[in-house]
């Protein structure tokens, strides 16, 4: 079962406030009594979310009743009743927007993260997730990737060291900063960006944990991973850069053993879903 984050209660609230604001003024036009209701699909998707309504539902109503039809990580198809609800009519009408927002934007993350999963089975590579996501929600979205069967690269900042071009520059080279990061009083594992064979032989040379190769061809890909195979410490290579869908299994074919996709989480589509009270 897949955990969801810590966080999960403190940004509802945070939903909940920018929504609600001093009072739901709509729904005070209805009389306050017990309501059933259901979420529908529309489209196929992966499901990922159902912490969130729960947590949206249940602080308006603590006495709400949701039962499910689906489970995160699962498919469901156009035209499914996700679950049903019962609970207090205004807190329904009030909680709709929030949980429906949640719902279904985790299940367009989980749904995107699984056709990339689905178009690499049975190379050995996996789906990586970046950085590249909609503030405030970066554990929410990682946690909707790991519902589509994609993993996650670092949280933030303080997970992983990543040295860039920047880094680079203000380091002096690959290897001096290959070495400064070996001497943080808290070790990270330590990964470089490289944008050509000559920054890869670097990286691999100075002992770096990962190595991304950035924009490289297939044929540079190809032999970047022998060059990693040969050598007496292997590191683990990310392709990064301009991978679609169209070309995402070609990648994975070379041996890289990850391949990161800013799109799962940036370029997000969300699912389209609808709430009905049910007479």
């Amino acid at each position: 079962m897949i955990q969801p984050p810590p966080d999960l209660e403190d940004t509802v609230t945070r939903a909940l406030a920018e929504d609600i604001g001093p009072r739901d003024v709509t729904a005070l036009l209805v009389p306050d009594e017990p309501a059933r209701a259901g979420i529908v699909t529309r489209e196929d998707a992966v499901l990922a979310g159902r912490p969130y309504v729960e947590a949206v539902f249940r602080r308006l109503d603590p006495r709400a009743r949701i039962d499910w039809n689906a489970t995160d990580s699962g498919r469901v198809a156009a035209g499914q009743v996700l679950c049903t609800l019962e609970l207090r009519a205004r807190a329904l009408l009030t909680g709709e927007r929030s949980a429906l927002n949640f719902l279904q934007l985790l299940s367009g993350t989980a749904t995107a993260a699984r056709t990339y999963v689905d178009a690499i089975a049975g190379t050995g590579c996996r789906i990586l997730d970046t950085r590249k996501t909609l503030p405030g929600l970066r554990l929410a979205q990682k946690y909707a990737v790991r519902c589509g069967g994609a993993e996650n690269h670092r949280l933030g900042l303080y997970d992983r060291v990543l040295i860039k071009e920047n880094h680079i520059l203000a380091a002096g080279s690959i290897a001096a900063a290959i070495a400064a990061a070996r001497a943080l009083p808290d070790p990270v594992p330590v990964e470089v960006e490289t944008e050509n064979m000559d920054e890869f032989v670097q990286a691999l040379e100075a002992g770096a944990d990962f190595i991304m190769l950035d924009e490289f061809s297939l044929d540079e890909m190809g032999h970047a991973v022998e060059r990693n195979r040969t050598h007496h410490r292997r590191a683990l290579l990310e392709a990064s850069g301009s991978i679609t869908l169209d070309n995402v299994r070609e990648v994975a074919g070379t041996g890289v053993d990850f391949i990161s996709i800013g799109a799962i989480t940036k370029h997000v589509r969300a699912i389209d879903l609808s709430l009905r009270i049910q007479r």
